[in-house]
């Protein structure tokens, strides 16, 4: 079993995090006789996915569903649909990306093409 600082640290978070999860549901410790939180090395692995489903758009009520499915292997259709509600959403993100990458390739082609020669050198 794990303290509070050690899952943080191999995770990459602050332990105000680690609680932040807990308070929500998403991971689970148990207490020391001295109340001290505990978690299982799982909590690391599970942490950080939580971390890649909050950067992909997800809050934490959509991830706590996932988890739910994740933890049974069993998904219920308003789980399918908030995941693939989601998923639209990060598409779209994904677009608009994409073309706001394209802007900035034709405004750099641009700057690019208004240089001097010796500037040209990098």
């Amino acid at each position: 079993m794990l303290s509070i600082g050690a899952v943080a640290q191999a995770a990459g978070v602050t332990p105000r995090v680690v609680r932040y999860y807990e308070q929500h549901g998403l991971i689970a410790s148990d207490r020391t006789a001295g109340g001290q939180r505990r978690y299982p090395e799982s909590a690391i692995e599970r942490v950080q996915f939580i971390q890649q489903l909050i950067r992909a758009g997800l809050t934490t009520a959509v991830i706590h569903n996932l988890l739910g499915c994740v933890n049974t292997r069993v998904a219920t259709p308003e789980t399918i649909a908030q995941l693939t509600s989601q998923r639209e959403v990060i598409a779209a993100r994904a677009d608009e990306l994409n073309r706001m990458k394209e802007q900035l390739d034709g405004l750099i082609g641009s700057a690019q093409e208004t240089l001097a020669p010796a500037d040209t050198r990098a």
